[in-house]
């Protein structure tokens, strides 16, 4: 193969050389997986035979990649005589092989290209439809493989699959273990144990799927709606407007959703998000699309302010396009998120068509701070804030919809004679009653 041995763990062995086309591997932290997974690409650069092989390892986020990734796929090139680009990212190895790095928040990059071979890394905090929607056709014409690495981050896309290869023969599938494996020493893991919380620990060193997903702002809430039944077919009803709520962004930044509102219940049938390049006109086509009879689009406060590049206001790009926005009232992200908090026990979910959005959802949560060890007090920017920002203008416009009411007291407002409104308890109006000689 080449004079350049590369060793991999022994742990890894089994998951490096299989033959089968698909493959996942749950692995704790610091087992070194990404090291793994940038080794597997490199075997499969040196020992492909096609004409011209491309792979791809593919990070949740490009800087990511860039970090954990790009030292040791650079350290393999240069014992491997290959070209390191280090603006793309890149390797080409002798021979025409060539293997690059990406971030699924970039998706458009990776679009109209062909792959014999992708490594998804950290799958669990990836955009679910990256893989469907992107990666899998890319390997289709070359019959390309793929594989699956992460630690778990509770019963999402991830856990998924990993159910879905147990008993399926074109799959490989691994789980690593802190206490099976070794790696790290018992002291060490003991030193962790007592520094994390039982949640923490299962997840991070024991591959839990069961464990809460750390920092998750509405984590409980999806679980509790799913044990609900709240997770379902939630049909359009025609009698019932529709409204919705949009982030404005473009492309897989511009998340939508779509609801009606009855008898105290929000019905939350769809669920749109960007692709390609997409802008408001062609979000507004596949609203369009829909068929659905729209009352109002709910928007950001921001949507107000003028765009350098056309001089208009998105209200006025979506005025212009016949739509009927309506501005969410400003209001803090603590505040938001409080008020999807509150609203989460009313809303029915369509279970197909918004499976992303409740993947965001789900996946939405604190940023950490790994010199601190404790979570900010602010959101993760990433694939799922987009959705979850949406779902919190939801929260705020539901708010203007449907005012809360106020709580009844003993003292109740009484108009008096010249006009004004005076204070009076319920004996007063008792008597008062009394004095008209009527019921009130």
């Amino acid at each position: 193969m080449t004079e350049v041995e590369i060793r991999a763990r022994r742990q890894f062995e089994e998951f490096l050389t299989t033959e089968r086309r698909w493959s996942i591997a749950v692995a704790h932290r610091r087992a070194g997986k990404t090291v793994a997974c940038v080794q597997k690409l490199v075997r499969a650069a040196l020992e492909c035979k096609k004409h011209e092989p491309r792979f791809g390892y593919v990070a949740p986020l490009f800087n990511q990649a860039k970090d954990i990734a790009w030292l040791y796929l650079r350290s393999y090139a240069r014992q491997l005589n290959a070209t390191a680009n280090e603006s793309e990212l890149r390797v080409d190895f002798p021979g025409g092989s060539r293997v690059r790095l990406y971030g699924a928040d970039n998706p458009d990059r990776l679009r109209g290209m062909y792959m014999d071979g992708v490594v998804l890394d950290e799958y669990a905090d990836m955009r679910p439809s990256v893989w469907g929607e992107i990666i899998r056709p890319m390997l289709a014409d070359r019959a390309g493989w793929a594989t699956f690495i992460g630690t778990p981050k509770g019963r999402n896309e991830f856990f998924a699959l990993w159910e879905a290869a147990k008993n399926d023969p074109a799959w490989f599938r691994i789980m690593l273990r802190a206490s099976d494996t070794g790696l790290l020493h018992p002291d060490e893991l003991e030193d962790a144990r007592r520094s994390m919380t039982p949640e923490q620990y299962e997840q991070e060193f024991e591959c839990s799927f069961e464990a809460a997903i750390l920092g998750a702002y509405y984590g409980k809430e999806i679980a509790q709606a799913e044990r609900d039944g709240r997770i379902t077919d939630v049909p359009y009803d025609p009698n019932i407007p529709v409204y919705t709520v949009w982030d404005l962004g473009k492309g897989a930044n511009m998340a939508i959703w779509l609801f009606q509102i009855t008898l105290g219940q929000i019905r939350v049938i769809d669920h749109i998000e960007g692709a390609h390049s997409d802008t408001i006109p062609e979000c507004v086509r596949t609203l369009n699309d829909r068929g659905y009879s729209y009352a109002a689009d709910w928007v950001p406060h921001d949507a107000k302010v003028k765009e350098l590049g056309t001089g208009r206001t998105r209200v006025e790009t979506l005025q212009s396009l016949k739509r009927k926005p309506r501005l969410i009232p400003d209001h803090h992200v603590d505040d938001g998120i409080n008020a999807a908090r509150m609203i989460l026990s009313k809303c029915v979910f369509d279970r197909a068509k918004c499976a992303d959005g409740l993947e965001a959802l789900r996946q939405y949560k604190a940023e950490y701070d790994e010199k601190l060890r404790t979570f900010k007090n602010a959101p993760r920017h990433d694939w799922a804030s987009h959705s979850a920002d949406a779902f919190r203008y939801l929260a705020m416009a539901y708010r203007e919809l449907v005012p809360e009411p106020v709580k009844p007291t003993d003292r109740m407002l009484a108009v008096n004679a010249q006009g004004g409104i005076n204070q009076v308890t319920l004996d007063d109006l008792w008597a008062m009653q009394k004095r008209a000689g009527k019921r009130i």
